[in-house]
């Protein structure tokens, strides 16, 4: 019997980000907790050490998988007629690319 393509690995791409992005969010939380910024500087001193660029940048790519995976789903399912599809997971992808490219503009303009 032939097995077709199985959903598993957009499912862990979607679970892995969302573990990812809930953890961040935490560790982002209890660090404003115990000690907030309280000025533009220990802000952008804390968003300039390089561990923290690295995270951010990891949550932007978990943030954009994780909508890739959940909006390509929702137009699969309900995306009606069947034939404007590809254009709507064209746009999808192009919004997704563009936010990246954004969120990667706004990173590299970090002061370091």
């Amino acid at each position: 019997m032939k097995r077709g393509p199985t959903g598993l690995p957009a499912w862990l791409v979607q679970r892995a980000g969302a573990l990812y992005l809930l953890l961040f969010l935490v560790f982002v939380l209890a660090s404003f907790a115990l000690a907030p910024p309280h000025s533009r500087a220990q802000w952008l001193q804390w968003l300039a050490h390089p561990a923290m660029r690295w995270a951010l940048a990891i949550f932007f790519v978990a943030l954009l998988a994780h909508m890739w995976v959940g909006l390509r789903d929702v137009l699969l399912d309900y995306g009606k007629p069947v034939r404007i599809r590809p254009y709507l997971l064209a746009a999808l992808a192009a919004g997704l690319c563009a936010l990246g490219v954004w969120a990667t503009f706004i990173l590299l303009r970090i002061p370091t």
